[in-house]
């Protein structure tokens, strides 16, 4: 499966993309506008337009947009403004139909069984099979906006040491980047619910997600092995036409786009504005550049780490973010911690942090104070939580995230 034309070696190109909720300006309910949004930019039922550095796109529902790097970009830097200047583009289209953009992983009171509309145009067939095979109505469908980042590869060995690195840090990943505490008009007692339905929303073909966590795999060849071709088996009785055997049907944490050359992880919550998300984006591919580089440890243990382990870790930080214990001693070792019996995920990111992005900082980059807030005051789920828990009531909270979202800064309790 190799190719020769993947252009970008490792760290050499990063691909954004953020979801958001098209929601009523003055009620917050959910609002199926994207095709409007889109039609009224371009005069046409588009499923993509280009805006410079930045494109938008349709997604499975009605009610959700996506803005993403046009292309991969050859560094973070700028990115946040690129994405800011397009929410704000959008917002001021969205006004005019009585809508704005909502941030966050979960719109808080939305009823997917009754409300979820699926986009009806270009790209409607994919839609469509999706939907008549795995029933999109549910919460792991219709309410869920997450940020993926995509990380480049040039060769196979390449892939097999990125593909590794990330398996090992994605059970940490929902500590930095919960944003969905609410669901259903309530707060679950869970951080990041839409990881929690977004496991089980493809149970009827178990292995389009598998446990979340990716098989071992060292090379395109082993990943072909262990995980497409199951894949593609598994749904070929579903769908004679094959219009779903593609590399993004895999529904794991972390998937190859072999078509890119790209690994993209697929568990990160969508943030309060784009300079959160973008902090967090630096933040995981700096702690993975030194992971490849085997800084704590080396690539050959890296990569025989079993899925058990890595997945009961994984399920804690679902449900407590940067609070959950890690007590897997082998585990905090992995991360040069060897001496430490157990400690917090947050304890955690923030020894690797100090340990890369933040023992040098740019100057002046605000990227580094998001961090620090997060660092500081909690996932945004946990400031979320903390919030509501001092008696605001979810819409006021969720008005002020969309407020974060127009000005571009962290939401802070």
């Amino acid at each position: 499966m190799t190719d020769p034309d993947w252009p970008l070696g490792l760290f050499e190109g990063y691909g954004i993309e953020l979801e958001y909720m098209i929601v009523t300006r003055e009620g917050l309910d959910v609002a199926p506008l994207c095709d409007r949004l889109i039609h009224g930019m371009v005069g046409s039922y588009e499923a993509e337009i280009e805006q410079g550095e930045i494109a938008w796109s349709n997604e499975l529902v009605l009610h959700v947009v996506e803005l993403k790097t046009n292309g991969p970009a050859a560094s973070f830097d700028g990115l946040e403004h690129h994405f800011q200047e397009n929410v704000r583009r959008v917002g001021l289209e969205l006004e005019a139909l009585g809508a704005r953009l909502m941030p966050t992983a979960m719109h808080p009171w939305m009823d997917p069984d009754a409300e979820m509309r699926l986009w009806p145009h270009e790209y409607n067939a994919v839609y469509e099979a999706f939907h008549r095979i795995f029933d999109c109505r549910g919460h792991g469908w219709a309410n869920l906006q997450s940020a993926h980042l995509n990380l480049s590869f040039s060769n196979a060995e390449e892939f097999g040491r990125l593909h590794a690195a990330i398996r090992l840090l994605l059970p940490i990943l929902p500590a930095l980047a919960a944003s969905s505490p609410v669901m259903d008009g309530r707060v679950t007692g869970r951080l990041d619910n839409r990881l929690a339905v977004y496991r089980h929303n493809a149970r009827r073909i178990p292995e389009a997600a598998g446990r979340v966590i990716p098989e071992r795999a060292d090379s395109p060849d082993d990943y072909q092995r262990e995980i497409l071709g199951p894949l593609y088996r598994a749904i070929a009785p579903h769908d004679p036409d094959s219009i779903l055997r593609e590399e993004w049907l895999n529904a794991r944490g972390a998937i190859a786009r072999f078509d890119r050359g790209a690994i993209e992880i697929r568990v990160l919550d969508v943030q309060e504005c784009p300079l959160a998300d973008l902090a967090i984006a630096r933040a995981i591919s700096a702690v993975l550049e030194a992971i490849v580089e085997e800084r704590w440890l080396p690539w050959g243990a890296q990569r025989t780490w079993p899925i058990a382990p890595l997945e009961a870790i994984f399920l804690r930080t679902v449900d407590a973010a940067e609070r959950a214990e890690i007590h897997e001693s082998d585990y905090l070792a992995a991360f040069g911690l060897g001496s430490r019996r157990s400690c917090s995920a947050g304890a955690l990111w923030r020894h690797l942090l100090e340990a890369t992005v933040l023992n040098s900082p740019p100057s002046g980059a605000d990227w580094v104070g998001a961090l620090e807030t997060i660092l500081e005051r909690g996932s945004l789920a946990q400031r979320i939580s903390t919030a509501l828990g001092a008696g605001r009531s979810i819409k006021a909270v969720y008005s002020e995230l969309c407020d974060c979202l127009v000005d571009a800064r962290l939401f802070r309790t």
